[in-house]
């Protein structure tokens, strides 16, 4: 398989697992869209970036300045929200990173 199709498969897990709880808490659909798209997207993202960190930092890295304008943006609504975003973001971006450099070769 492809490096691209693996990232893709990557970032579609990560994004599975960051929708999982929005699905419990009942959010909107675009909510639960954009979330599942951000991770398919940064899973290409994250393994085609060339970088002298350790993987999963560069992941957590990449993540977390992806999120931070999403995180902004959704404060506005809900203050509450933002730290949960941040949190999930380092994580799987870290997962996202070394999952890349170990299977995304």
């Amino acid at each position: 398989m492809s490096k691209f199709f693996v990232a893709l498969l990557i970032g579609a897990v990560a994004g599975i697992i960051d929708v999982i709880p929005m699905l419990l808490q009942k959010l909107n659909k675009y909510a639960n869209l954009s979330a599942f798209v951000f991770w398919l997207v940064l899973g290409v993202v994250i393994a085609y970036v060339q970088s002298p960190l350790a993987p999963w930092l560069k992941g957590l890295l990449i993540a977390e300045a992806s999120a931070a304008p999403i995180a902004i943006m959704v404060a506005e609504q809900d203050k509450k929200s933002m730290a949960p975003i941040l949190l999930m973001s380092a994580i799987l971006g870290a997962l996202v990173g070394l999952a890349a450099a170990k299977f995304a070769v």
